[in-house]
Parts: C-alpha cells; sequence; structure tokens
C-alpha cells in the first residue's frame, strides 16, 4: 500500500536544518486548503539535498506524478496535482508580462503582483475537452505515442480561443479520428496538471453506427480503435497496480483520471442496456 507522507511544520524544520536550511524556508509553501479538521495544508519545492534528506527521514521516496497517480488515493491525488500545479506556475511567472519587472506573491501563493503597474496575476487552467466516442455497441479509445505502453483513453484536445465546448469538441473528433459526433451529453470536470494546469470538461458522443470508419491523424495520435464491452470490463477489472511492474496489453488510465470515469460510465450503461433486453 503506498500514501502520501504528511509532516508538521515543527518535523519539516528539524529535517530541514539538518541540511543546513533555514526554518524561514519554509515561508516559501504554499497553501493548498484545509482538512476537514481545519488544519492548513501546504505544499513546497525541494531541491535534491532536501529530498534525499525528506526520503531518509520518512523512509519512503520521491514518485513521479503520472506514476502517484496508480499508487495512491483519489483524494490524494487531488491534492498532490493542486501542490504541484502551484509551483509550476509561480515558477513560470516571476516577471510581469506587461513591464518585465519581477513579480511578488502574497503570502498564501495565490497571487503574484507586479509592484510596477500594480497588475495582479492568479493562477490560470487551460480548457480541454474530453470525450468517449460509442457507436452504441463499442466505444472508441486512441494513445499518444509519450502514452506508457498498452494504455488507451478518451480522446481530448485543448478550446481554441472562441470556441464553446460543443465547437471545441466536434472539431477535435473529427481532427483526430475523421468523424461526426453527436447527442453530446456532458458528464463532469476535473483539474489535471498535465502538461501545464488543464481544466477537463468531459462528455458522451455518439456517432452513427454506419458512419465508424476510423481516420487517424498520425501527428497527434498512435493508434485508434473500437473496442467492445468484453474488453474494456476485463481492463477495468485489471488495472496496473504497481507502476513498476509489467503492464498489460490493454488498459486505461488510473481510477483518477476522468477518462477512467467516462469508461466506467459507458461501460455502466452498457451492462444496463444488455440486462434489459434480456429482461424483455
Amino acid at each position: 500500500m503506498y500514501i502520501l507522507c504528511f509532516l508538521m511544520s515543527l518535523d519539516l524544520e528539524q529535517i530541514l536544518e539538518k541540511v543546513g536550511k533555514d526554518k524561514h524556508f519554509i515561508n516559501e509553501s504554499l497553501l493548498l486548503g484545509c482538512t476537514d479538521k481545519s488544519e492548513p495544508q501546504f505544499s513546497l519545492e525541494v531541491g535534491e539535498v532536501e529530498r534525499s534528506a525528506l526520503e531518509q527521514e520518512c523512509r519512503g521516496t520521491f514518485v513521479d506524478l503520472r506514476k502517484a497517480f496508480f499508487m495512491i488515493t483519489p483524494s490524494e491525488s487531488a491534492l498532490a496535482a493542486k501542490g504541484q500545479a502551484l509551483l509550476r506556475w509561480h515558477q513560470t511567472n516571476g516577471f510581469c508580462s506587461a513591464t518585465g519587472q519581477p513579480t511578488t506573491r502574497n503570502q498564501s501563493g495565490s497571487f503574484r503582483v507586479c509592484q510596477s503597474s500594480g497588475i495582479t496575476y492568479y493562477p490560470k487552467m487551460s480548457p480541454v475537452v474530453i470525450v468517449l466516442v460509442s457507436d452504441g455497441s463499442r466505444c472508441l479509445l486512441a494513445r499518444q505515442a509519450m502514452f506508457p505502453p498498452g494504455m488507451y483513453s478518451a480522446l481530448s484536445g485543448f478550446c481554441d480561443m472562441g470556441e464553446s465546448v460543443e465547437e471545441a469538441l466536434h472539431r477535435e473528433v473529427a481532427e483526430e479520428v475523421g468523424l461526426e459526433v453527436e447527442n453530446l451529453q456532458y458528464s463532469g470536470s476535473q483539474h489535471w496538471p498535465f502538461p501545464q494546469s488543464s481544466f477537463m470538461l468531459a462528455c458522451h458522443a455518439t456517432v452513427n453506427p454506419n458512419k465508424t470508419q476510423v481516420n487517424i491523424d498520425k501527428a497527434e495520435l498512435e493508434d485508434a480503435r473500437w473496442f467492445t464491452l468484453e474488453e474494456i470490463t476485463t481492463a477495468l477489472q485489471n488495472p496496473p497496480r504497481n507502476p513498476r511492474e509489467q503492464p498489460p496489453v490493454f488498459w486505461v488510465p488510473p481510477s483518477y483520471a476522468i477518462a477512467n470515469q467516462l469508461i466506467r460510465e459507458w461501460a455502466n450503461q452498457q451492462q444496463l442496456l444488455r440486462s434489459t433486453h434480456r429482461l424483455k
């Protein structure tokens, strides 16, 4: 079993002192929120020296965030994603885009201000549509070359300036696999920290069952194909348990990812339709 390691500020101060870091280094941490017991939670960027000391003291190891999503709970994943996104945003917004002057953060780290122009900068997320396409009995999943071996997911893409979610969804599916979708249904949303901070807007969509020929845009996708309910059910029942192990031949994103939610919703709907058909 894998869990996130949470440290009290006093414990962290003691560890940092061992590697020559002043306790005021903790003031660079960013406020993420509070627990159910009103305990504040922070994230802090550490260097290689601090990382080694923390791994030794906590008897753990730092793991790439993508791999960590397979190893920790959904609630922990959401917290880790928020912490990573805020740290990256502060790293890339140290200067004002209007004046070129340095920006300074407020105490909690929720925004930055240019002292020269007075412009306030807030963390931003880029809207992304993600859609699970179905022809009535199968669902369409695709993979990019950067995906881990064997993993397929729902189609997705960034919204262009001025586009609605519906327009972006129609365009992305047409561009990537050459299909015309219809009957769009909103499912949910999720913050996603890759490649930077994205706001995923998840939908289901159908295509005409007589027009399912896939024409893959090889510049965007490595592969895309239709999967049956049996194939999807097997993938959902046998997720990778550890990123260090050999993954299955075909698998889907981890439970924390909203793509997994879309796939489960589709599978549940198909099973219900089959049950209803048998009753008749």
